[in-house]
């Protein structure tokens, strides 16, 4: 086991321990498979009072990857395609998943990680205005994610606007929360989940990197949008027979506000790291407001940071520079947060 700090990612240690007791409380009773059970029920509804849609459908996958690529692929039609930011976790990150199911990734341009209503309007406008349109890819919904991939928020009036715009084109409006935690954390956020469920088509409320050992809820706000979506889920290979273990995970989290509450540390201490890293003179590749840390290192000072930390390799900037990535999760330590600040002081920026 690595002695460093772990600062690579927020998916990097088990589960929240009131997840562990109720799995532990739980191990024995004998429940209907496949997310039949009472747990899975109890979360469900948990979940649609949290986001204020009563008569919406919840469904309980296991990784992000894999839920995008369902949901993606189940509400186009084989002609069409996503319109998603150049730096959107299906176009970079999920190894071509959404192109393997037979739909293209429409990219547009991104700023600090995130796609314009304008875009999106003129990506579906310049379909419609072209006329060779038949022989091109029709654009068929719109994905983000939030937080974004550099760890940036839309705000409220950004995913209005995107929202009015896909409305206006049929454009289904489908949000990745796979780290939709340390986005609810933020003290620069103003978006909640019931915003979700008026905007939003589908989105999913993030568990892996959440506090979770694994899993995703997704989150329907009008029932009946993908027709047969049990059967879809169970047809790609990806319906738990042990259902259970997904329900009560998010059972737990929905519980007494715990899910809202778990990343408010993460997003202290990254910004706490992101402040320590500014005052030792290291430039930001962007300044992040959740639990992800960008700073642009020289090549000593990667090296000499790896010596104790674990941190992930971002983007090389040039020769000299690379962009590397400090990540805090909902079980971070103010200790090991400490430390980390302790070895950036004594390693200012040269």
């Amino acid at each position: 086991m690595s002695e460093k700090l772990g600062f690579v990612s927020d998916y990097m240690e088990g589960a929240h321990p009131e997840i562990i007791k109720r799995l532990t409380e739980t191990n024995f009773e004998k429940t209907p498979g496949y997310g039949l059970d009472p747990y899975s029920d109890s979360a469900t509804e948990k979940i649609k009072k949290a986001c204020t849609c009563p008569d919406g459908e919840v469904f309980f996958l296991v990784g992000g990857t894999q839920t995008n690529m369902i949901v993606i692929t189940s509400v186009l039609k084989p002609y069409q395609g996503v319109i998603a930011a150049e730096t959107g976790h299906i176009n970079g990150h999920e190894a071509g998943a959404i192109e393997a199911g037979g739909h293209k990734v429409l990219t547009v341009p991104h700023k600090l990680g995130k796609l314009s209503a304008a875009d999106v309007e003129r990506v579906a406008k310049g379909y419609m205005d072209d006329d060779n349109h038949d022989h091109i890819v029709m654009p068929g919904m719109v994905y983000i994610s939030q937080p974004t991939e550099f760890g940036t928020l839309y705000s409220l009036a950004e995913l209005e606007a995107i929202s009015e715009v896909c409305h206006k084109y049929s454009l289904p409006f489908y949000v990745d929360g796979a780290r939709m935690a340390y986005a609810l954390a933020s003290p620069q956020n103003d978006v909640t989940l019931e915003d979700y469920a008026r905007l939003c088509d589908v989105f999913y409320i993030g568990g892996t990197k959440c506090g979770a050992l694994f899993g995703e809820a997704l989150v329907i706000p009008k029932k009946g949008l993908i027709p047969h979506f049990f059967t879809i889920i169970k047809q790609r290979g990806a319906l738990l027979a042990k259902g259970r273990m997904l329900g009560l995970q998010f059972d737990a989290l929905f519980t007494d506000g715990l899910y809202e509450k778990l990343g408010k540390t993460a997003v202290e201490y990254g910004a706490r790291i992101q402040k320590a890293l500014i005052e030792a003179g290291y430039p930001l590749y962007l300044e992040s407001p959740t639990n992800q840390v960008f700073p642009i290192l020289t090549n000593e000072a990667k090296k000499k940071f790896e010596e104790e930390v674990d941190i992930a390799f971002w983007e090389k900037m040039d020769e000299e520079h690379t962009a590397v990535r400090f990540c805090t999760s909902w079980a971070s330590t103010e200790e090991d947060t400490n430390k980390v600040i302790e070895i950036i002081k004594a390693n200012p920026c040269k």
